[in-house]
């Protein structure tokens, strides 16, 4: 059977002589899916199939079928019933555009390649390229449109969605993520209705709390882990984000996804072009953790920084110290996790401020100055204890923001968003502000707050990056008043300059996402960012929920996870130490505490985890998920496993999510596994008294993942050590010789 995988693109050209036309049909193959169009020129461009790769036979009949023919990038006003991709008001005033294909081209950068079909509208001078990109090797399609108008005047964009997909109409459900703080990434999954399903963000800024620009849609029913045709789609944007399925009376679903243009017409000069954020795009026949797979195997090579590059176990200050930074406590703290062996210590927030120190959340951001009173050696002495411990050392820090109570604030009240005419709005301690990241000079300001500390430091190795507050009130004081509604976007045009300049100048520091907890975690950050941090609650049984959503669209390796203190300083629950670390250790592990007031007990706890992470570290951030019982299912337990790409080495990791007397659970049967390999099973981070029956034991990949093993519902422990809590992290190592 041929199958249209190689090359990455494929063009079959008609000739049709009698009409002097030239049909192109593109397949965009990659190494399971094709995504196949119609780039007839003089016509609109067509999508003609998504899905598994297509022998010849069968593309040859698709183009037969008038079912399948829906224009690829729909505009709005010839026949406006529809949705539509792509709205705009020409310069005359006209709403209505009308587009054809003048031709088809392509280049490669890096490996990928690059289809661009170009459009033109048939009256006007406006032109729309739809690209696609296709990364050989990598079950992902990355599509934008640019927009450039060559009228006589400006042209106001409407609507400027990033992509549009057609799925036929059935058995269709969608998955997507909602929360809000401290309970992000919660799963919704549902049959898509006849209307409207929309998911969008208005925050401005931190645009993961309450919802994602990602979705899945199974298309064989309720959704299935390791089974069925799934479509995978991420928006790959940090600002205000709309996707839509508008379900008609035309047997499809019409998926949309692409900048929220609410309260956002972009008014485009003349000889400008407007480029979309990329939409992602995979399809896999292996369930929704195959739509996973994809995403993690490309967002760790091609979008995340330093995406090969194993993250360091770390503690951080934060639930520990909270503000009260000291000296004499941060070394301390340095000492202790070194002496779990750990790798790094981040300072969090509380560090600096002179003139207005910061104490508490109300005052001092945007004034970068080490506070002596707190840290008489300033960040060399800290550097230093650092080195003596065999550590690492990193920094918190909120760039984008000030507050009123600040020396930045005095001096410049002109670099924050505010409307003209009203008084300021006012977020996080009654003071915290944003500042508009469309004026340049708040650019060069972001950019060198980070410059400065990594000049004047260059040990700092690790930074994380805040940002409290939502852009509280639409007004900037740089844009022109008839250029107000370009406020969301240049905001974010000027976060990506910013951050071009940062990493061109300090391309090896890490540095975290942070927004409130889990507000940044979308593809549209993470090319600067090598990590996010998923959420403010540190709880491990709320972590398990929230961290299976987030694993839906993005790897182990930029989910910080960490161990937090009992009890929790969320949720003020009692978790042992053995239960919080599996889960930590499921993510980037660290810690979130005051390691002084652990017990001896849970200290070695913790250490001995640390100790186990490393051994697993390159199979959990850089191998393969495999999602098997989810919490959200309610069976009382929620099971992954984590298997190298060779298949020769996994990490299975097993969490009770409840507990009642007599209870029934099921057995997990696993995946990913070699089904003629042979592995022997060993525990990881055990506190029981014995060995669980199947440790050292070997079993076949066929057995594992048809039965799984038996999990024990308590530890067997000394009755004092007792809880209503389980785990288990069994380690499977292939077995090359008897």
């Amino acid at each position: 059977m041929l199958h249209f995988n190689r090359p990455a693109v494929l063009s079959i050209v008609l000739a049709l002589a009698s009409q002097g036309v030239c049909a192109e049909i593109i397949n965009l193959a990659t190494p399971s899916s094709s995504l196949v169009l119609d780039a007839t020129e003089g016509e609109a461009l067509k999508i003609l199939y998504y899905g598994s790769p297509l022998t010849q036979g069968d593309l040859d009949n698709l183009q037969q079928s008038p079912d399948l023919h829906h224009n690829a990038y729909p505009v709005y006003g010839i026949n406006p019933q529809a949705e539509a991709a792509l709205s705009v008001t020409h310069a005359d005033g006209n709403r209505t555009t009308d587009v054809e294909v003048t031709g088809v081209s392509r280049s490669q950068s890096d490996g990928a390649e690059t289809t661009t079909v170009s459009t033109r509208d048939k009256v006007y001078p406006l032109y729309v390229d739809i690209c696609y990109r296709v990364r050989p090797g990598y079950d992902v399609i990355e599509t934008w449109a640019e927009i450039r108008n060559m009228e006589k005047g400006p042209v106001t964009l409407n609507r400027f969605m990033s992509g549009y997909l057609p799925i036929r109409y059935g058995n269709v459900w969608m998955s997507s993520l909602y929360g809000s703080w401290a309970n992000e990434t919660q799963l919704t999954e549902e049959p898509l209705p006849h209307g409207v399903r929309m998911i969008k963000n208005k925050d401005g800024l931190r645009n993961s709390h309450t919802a994602h620009a990602e979705v899945m849609f199974s298309l064989d029913g309720k959704p299935m882990e390791n089974s069925g045709r799934v479509i995978g789609a991420a928006l790959c944007y940090p600002g205000n984000y709309k996707l839509f399925v508008d379900t008609d009376d035309t047997d499809f679903h019409h998926f949309f996804a692409g900048i929220n243009e609410e309260n956002s017409e972009y008014h485009l000069k003349k000889g400008e072009t407007f480029t979309t954020p990329e939409l992602a795009l995979t399809y896999s026949a292996e369930g929704l953790s195959g739509a996973s797979r994809n995403f993690h195997r490309w967002g760790r090579d091609n979008r995340l920084h330093a995406g090969d590059k194993e993250r360091k176990i770390l503690l951080n200050s934060w639930e520990g110290v909270y503000f009260d930074i000291n000296e004499e406590g941060m070394y301390g703290m340095m000492e202790d996790i070194a002496g779990m062996g750990g790798e790094l210590f981040v300072m969090d927030d509380g560090w600096f401020g002179v003139k207005y120190p910061r104490d508490v959340d109300n005052s001092s951001l945007g004034d970068w100055t080490v506070d002596t009173r707190k840290l008489p050696n300033g960040i060399d002495g800290l550097l230093a204890a650092a080195r003596r411990n065999g550590i690492s050392f990193g920094i918190w820090i909120e760039p984008e923001m000030t507050n009123t109570v600040s020396e930045l604030y005095e001096k410049h009240p002109e670099y924050i968003i505010k409307a003209a005419g009203r008084p300021v709005v006012k977020g996080r301690g009654g003071t915290q502000l944003v500042l508009d990241m469309a004026n340049p000079k708040v650019q060069d300001l972001v950019f060198e707050v980070v410059d400065t500390l990594m000049t004047k430091y260059p040990d700092i190795d690790y930074i994380k990056w805040d940002a409290n507050a939502p852009i509280m009130e639409h007004g900037s004081q740089y844009l022109t008043a008839d250029n107000q509604s370009h406020m969301y976007i240049d905001y974010h045009k000027g976060f990506v300059k910013t951050l071009d300049r940062i990493r061109a100048a300090h391309p090896d520091v890490t540095i975290q996402a942070c927004a409130s907890g889990g507000g940044r975690a979308n593809w549209g950050v993470l090319p600067w960012f090598d990590e996010f941090w998923t959420s403010d609650n540190n709880d491990a049984l709320q972590r398990i929920y929230m961290q299976w959503g987030t694993s839906y669209f993005f790897p182990a390796i930029a989910m910080a996870s960490h161990i937090s203190a009992a009890p929790n300083h969320q949720t003020f629950r009692r978790i042992p130490a053995k239960f919080r670390a599996d889960v930590a250790m499921s993510g980037r592990l660290g810690l979130e505490m005051q390691p002084r007031d652990m017990n001896d007990e849970d200290r070695a706890v913790c250490a001995r985890a640390i100790t186990d992470y490393k051994q697993i570290r390159p199979i959990v951030q850089l191998g393969d998920l495999y999602r098997l019982q989810s919490p959200f299912d309610k069976k009382g337990v929620a099971s992954l496993m984590y298997v190298t790409p060779e298949k020769d080495d996994a990490v299975f990791f097993w969490w009770k999510t409840e507990t009642f007397m007599n209870q029934q659970l099921p057995r997990i049967p696993m995946a990913g596994l070699d089904a003629d390999k042979r592995y022997r099973v060993t525990e990881l981070n055990r506190i029981d008294n014995e060995p669980l029956p199947c440790e050292g034991k070997v079993y076949s990949g066929s057995y594992l993942m048809a039965n799984g093993l038996e999990m024990p519902l308590t530890h067997k422990v000394d009755y004092h050590k007792n809880s209503d809590y389980s785990s288990r992290v069994l380690r499977l190592t292939e077995m090359t010789n008897d």
